[in-house]
């Protein structure tokens, strides 16, 4: 079972530090110090302990890291940790840190919330939805710490459950129902800030002491519910999912002491006087000329069978009132500054200014031969593309970073021709998928990402998924399920295949329906009904749609209106990964290239002022000839040689 599971990207960085692998070991803490550090700091929401817990969650991750029986769980593993030692703070036990045991009271200074909406910059409804996380109980604090990491992409709903020491199942029930509480912390939020408040609400909240509690929440709420003044606040909210996805994670903030505090988990000299500059080089060049070297206290003996004993010994003795680091996470200062790939962490000295943030570079993915992928299904109303070619045997790139929040990213579906890559580059998309897991001999160019897609039940194989995994973040599920001549598959058969796709750790799209995704009782309402009632986690919703009529204006129209019906149902985002102009019957008819271009202009602009689109693919990057082609839809034929449709598309909003 281990084996089959060591392509995740940290398993090889678990064993490797399970073997005794220092710089192994630092990558990890390194990978993982900022969500631990947004974990907790949400659910205490900045008391001044934040780091001290963070800081005991590392030692622990040190301390228990060979204990770890199945390496791709290692996130899991240190997420469970990490909420037992909120726990254990919340219950008042001790956190067993060196020091001088002074009690420490919650810093309004460092009111989690009002880091949140300073270092990400958040305004409108993201600004409430924070200042409305004040509002909640201690542990829906605690359980929103981990939902907002999960609606943000950083975990998924495996390692929520696992951080909860629940089933799945019921770690749905507990987040529907906290969802509900922070709804309701909106409505208050929102009607406190009202301009003029009203006046029955100023009558309830007169004796309110201006300090956020679930009480005050209470009767406030009870207030607004019944005051259609108060009640109107609701209409327009966004979900919170939506609010929350691809927010980027809140740095910690660490003071750069690379030399002085590499030496506190390495033993190693020049553990006192200035740090070097904080850099790439800095955790790996020699002290300072003339520096005497500092003792490296190598008669303390490591655990028997513990490759970090003596680390574990140095950090541990170091007492709170000699550290000058501030905040205290000293294990995490080490992890974010050993890592010689670019890792840069945060100088936070007194100062309420926000930091810049170089992100920490991953470490690289152990090298696997990815599988031949299934044979390439059929894109949507089109004939089958030529035959995929086997992906190279040499080992698989790391996955693309995922691209920044906001903004729409245009692609195309494409298929494998003369010129594919240089098409793609003209094109100025900025991904593409080709109905498979593969990119089927596509080079693809920088700056244009592979996304895969998994094209129906048959696909749903250990080899698939782990070339899936290889390929990016995001995963594309089941070619139009709805229709006999595409993946074909029952809603059943679906939600059975579903907890397989979520293993992969994955952002995942829901199965790519022919039609009728807003229609109630359609396939796709019925598959989210399904894996609703059973917890399952869908990220994003996709969808095809081709206009039957010729008119551009009305096309875009009615374009517009089936994606505002499929939001205002699932109220998730969408993805678009099939769409042009084609009225399909016998024979199929196209309208002329100004029509089509002057849809394709006109759809992508609509869709930039939808937020809720977050990607769109034309059908199809290639020109598809013969008797059976596809009209005028192809951007590129061979050569590449651009259509009037592409030249259309290069200029379409978009990035």
């Amino acid at each position: 079972m281990r084996a089959s599971r060591e392509g995740d990207p940290d398993a090889g960085l678990v064993i490797a530090a399970q073997r005794g692998d220092r710089a192994a070991l630092d990558a990890l803490l390194a990978r993982y110090l900022p969500l631990l550090y947004n974990i907790v700091g949400r659910a205490l929401n900045g008391h001044a302990d934040v780091d001290d817990v963070v800081q005991e969650t590392m030692l622990r991750a040190v301390r228990s890291v060979g204990d770890v029986r199945d390496p791709a769980a290692f996130r899991s593993w240190l997420v469970a940790i990490a909420v037992r030692k909120i726990r254990d703070h919340v219950s008042g036990r001790p956190l067993q840190l060196a020091g001088d045991g002074a009690p420490e009271v919650a810093d309004p200074g460092a009111d989690f919330v009002d880091l949140t909406i300073m270092r990400l910059g958040l305004s409108g409804q993201r600004r409430e939805t924070a200042e409305a996380t004040r509002w909640l109980d201690g542990e829906d604090r605690e359980l929103l710490a981990l939902w907002w990491q999960e609606a943000a992409g950083t975990l998924d709903r495996g390692a929520v459950a696992a951080g909860l020491g629940a089933t799945p199942a019921h770690t749905a029930v507990r987040i529907s129902r906290m969802k509900e509480r922070l709804t309701t912390a909106r409505l208050v939020v929102r009607a406190l800030h009202a301009q003029p408040r009203c006046g029955e609400l100023a009558e309830v909240a007169a004796a309110w002491d201006d300090a956020p509690s679930p009480l005050w929440r209470k009767r406030i709420a009870r207030h607004a519910r019944d005051c259609p003044r108060c009640q109107a606040h609701l209409a327009d909210l966004v979900p919170a999912e939506r609010l929350l996805h691809g927010l980027p994670l809140l740095p910690a903030p660490l003071l750069v002491l690379p030399y002085a505090v590499r030496a506190l988990l390495h033993g190693s000299a020049a553990a006192t006087g200035p740090a070097p500059a904080a850099g790439p080089a800095a955790a790996t060049r020699p002290g300072p000329a003339g520096r005497a070297a500092g003792p490296r206290h190598s008669a303390h003996a490591r655990p028997a069978g513990h490759p970090h004993g003596s680390a574990l010994h140095h950090l541990r003795a170091l007492p709170k009132a000699a550290a000058t680091l501030q905040p205290k996470i000293v294990v995490a200062a080490v992890a974010a500054t050993a890592v010689v790939a670019g890792a840069v962490a945060v100088a936070h000295a007194q100062s309420a200014r926000p930091t810049p943030v170089v992100p920490l570079a991953a470490p690289a993915r152990p090298a696997t031969t990815a599988p031949a992928p299934p044979p390439s299904p059929v894109p949507s109303k089109t004939p089958k593309p030529p035959a995929p070619t086997p992906p190279p045997s040499h080992p698989a790139a790391p996955p693309p970073a995922a691209p920044p929040a906001g903004g729409l990213l245009k692609g195309v579906g494409a298929w494998n021709f003369t010129g594919a890559t240089a098409a793609l580059a003209q094109s100025r998309a900025s991904w593409y998928f080709t109905w498979s897991t593969s990119p089927n001999g596509i080079a693809s160019p920088p700056g244009v990402a592979f996304v895969p897609d998994l094209w129906g039940h048959s696909s749903v194989t250990p080899a698939v998924l782990a070339q899936a995994r290889q390929a990016g973040r995001y995963l594309l599920t089941f070619n139009e399920p709805d229709s006999s001549a595409q993946a074909n598959m029952t809603v059943a058969q679906a939600l059975a295949d579903w907890p397989q796709l979520e293993q992969t750790g994955m952002l995942l799209g829901s199965p790519a329906v022919q039609d009728d995704a807003a229609t109630p009782g359609s396939w796709l309402d019925q598959f989210m009904s399904g894996a609703k009632a059973r917890g399952y986690r869908v990220d994003f919703i996709v969808v095809h749609w081709y206009a039957q009529g010729f008119d551009p204006v009305a096309s875009v129209s009615e374009l517009k209106a089936y994606l505002q019906a499929i939001y205002q149902r699932y109220h998730l985002p969408i993805w678009l990964t099939e769409f042009g102009m084609v009225r399909f019957g016998s024979p199929t008819a196209y309208p002329t290239d100004a029509q089509q271009s002057a849809f394709l202009t006109g759809a992508a602009a609509m869709m930039a002022g939808l937020s809720y689109v977050q990607r769109y693919a034309w059908f199809a990057l290639p020109v598809s000839t013969g008797t059976t082609g596809d009209g005028n839809l192809g951007l590129f034929s061979s050569g590449p040689a651009v259509t009037a449709e592409g030249r259309a598309f290069e200029a379409a909003a978009g990035r």
